[in-house]
């Protein structure tokens, strides 16, 4: 009787162990592919359309042939950055969480990522999702992009990039290229990662360290500076 016992038990352990593998083998692989030859849009960098937002101001001043009123020279200007954002700009609302909405391509690492609306539980065993709040834009808002992703699945290979490793996002038909500029490790209660920006930003964010067995109790956050886009 204790064998047939213990043979049950082993039987269900093995099934339990197998089927966890298998979800987080399809959770990991759903979560990524490699890149493909035409994936990165490749354009002269005399071509590549790069965005200077302290010039706008200096611009509108400079350009007598207009008359503008101060309020006029606000909207154009975009100035003061605290009062009116890129962000203000655009409604968002036709996006829902855990839509599909771009992609995520990191060179180094020759994968690529989709990206989903949201950084909800059920969003992240998606994939890569995109941090929905105040002081975030999508690409286009041209301040603070954040995504977010699980260290044991799509975002285990995140330390290895290094500085100046090129990362890629594209978003409605438009890809916005990023260099990282610095790593770091902090506390996963840090609100000092989520700010708001003024020049545009690219921050990816995971749990650490990467090997943790449970709630790991930091994050490790990569930083990247805006380079240009390019009309995909």
């Amino acid at each position: 009787m204790r064998n047939v016992i213990a043979t049950i038990l082993m039987i269900g352990g093995l099934t339990f162990g197998g089927f966890n593998g298998y979800i987080w083998i399809k959770e990991s692989s759903s979560g990524s592919e490699k890149i493909g030859q035409h994936d990165i849009v490749v354009q002269e960098e005399s071509h590549m359309e790069q965005i200077d937002t302290h010039s706008f101001e200096e611009q509108a001043l400079n350009d007598t042939s207009i008359n503008m009123t101060q309020e006029e020279l606000l909207l154009t200007s975009g100035a003061p950055k605290n009062e009116l954002s890129p962000k203000e700009s655009r409604d968002y609302s036709e996006y829902a969480r855990g839509d599909d909405v771009g992609w995520l391509l990191i060179p180094a690492l020759d994968l690529k990522y989709p990206i989903y609306w949201g950084t909800d539980d059920e969003t992240l065993t998606q994939g890569v999702g995109y941090h929905i709040g105040d002081f975030t834009t999508p690409p286009d808002g041209l301040s603070h992009t954040v995504l977010s992703g699980h260290r044991d699945t799509v975002f285990r290979e995140l330390g290895d990039l290094e500085e100046t490793d090129t990362m890629y996002v594209q978003f409605e038909g438009v890809q916005y290229e990023y260099q990282i500029n610095k790593t770091w490790i902090t506390d996963a209660d840090d609100r000092s990662v989520i700010v708001h920006k003024d020049e545009p930003t690219l921050t990816l964010t995971t749990c650490y360290p990467f090997s943790f067995i449970g709630p790991a109790p930091d994050r490790y956050i990569i930083e990247a500076n805006f380079i240009g886009k390019v009309e995909m």
